[in-house]
């Protein structure tokens, strides 16, 4: 009897852990912003084909009925943001022997920075010394002001992938980082926005031309996704579809002409764009 006992212990346990890890994969989903034949829409990714939602999955995903295969539609960025926010020097290995701070460094790019998959990063033409910088992003998902840490995971829709490209030397000579962090297509972001989850501990990596060049976890961040949401929130009101780029790991290069950057997130996606320069 011990020994029944035992085993239907064992195999109800099993069948628990199997439940909850159902559970909990079926709270993970993945988004995306499309156009098809001129509409813009929001859908909800089904295996090869979307389904289309009567708008913006944080403000209403309910579904049409509508579904269109993956390869008909043209992906865009996954949010139109009213205030792109962005958080500075939030990796120790980005930090390199430097200190870090006692609370997150931020700055702001604008949302005509913003660009979709596969679009081109423009460089201006005095643009010498740009570089890629892969992040996760996070899509905040309702009005959040002077939020506690506690609470600050609520406010959070999901994640994305982005690029914070950045014109080292225009950092270092400008008065603000308005031209080296918000020119025109420093802002690629996308293609999948997913929601559930673990936001603290994803595998990050971008690589130029196919080599890896920047690789680590999110759990290494200085400020958490809790800790930059709440900060941020007790200086600005954050509005649905907002967005902030935590952070980029290691070292960077200089960008030019020709390269593709492609930022890879764990159980999210890969962000590609290729470089190009105007005359």
């Amino acid at each position: 009897m011990r020994f029944r006992s035992s085993c239907a212990f064992f195999m109800l346990a099993g069948v628990y852990s199997s439940v909850v890890q159902a559970q909990s994969a079926a709270k993970v989903a993945t988004y995306v912003r499309y156009s098809v034949s001129g509409q813009i829409s929001y859908g909800r990714v089904d295996g090869e084909m979307i389904a289309q939602l009567r708008g913006a999955p944080w403000v209403d995903s309910a579904r049409t009925g509508t579904r269109v295969a993956m390869r008909s539609v043209t992906l865009l960025a996954p949010a139109t943001p009213s205030k792109v926010i962005a958080v500075g020097l939030n990796y120790q290995t980005h930090l390199g022997e430097r200190s870090s701070a006692k609370y997150p460094g931020l700055f702001a790019k604008f949302p005509t920075s913003i660009i979709a998959h596969e679009e081109n990063i423009v460089l201006p033409p005095d643009a010498t010394n740009a570089h890629y910088e892969g992040e996760m992003v996070i899509v905040i998902g309702k009005k959040a002001s002077k939020v506690s840490v506690a609470d600050a995971k609520s406010y959070v829709f999901g994640i994305t992938t982005g690029n914070d490209v950045s014109e080292r030397d225009w950092q270092k000579s400008d008065l603000q980082w308005f031209r080296a962090k918000a020119s025109d297509t420093f802002g690629p972001l996308g293609p999948y926005l997913v929601t559930g989850l673990n936001y603290d501990d994803l595998l990050l990596q971008t690589r130029l031309n196919g080599e890896v060049v920047q690789s680590q976890r999110t759990k290494d961040l200085i400020f958490d996704v809790a800790s930059q949401v709440s900060y941020i929130s007790q200086y600005i009101t954050l509005m649905p579809g907002d967005i902030i780029f935590t952070g980029t790991p290691g070292t960077t290069k200089r960008i030019k002409a020709g390269d593709v950057v492609e930022v890879e997130l764990e159980s999210v996606g890969v962000l590609r764009n290729t470089v190009t320069q105007k005359k």
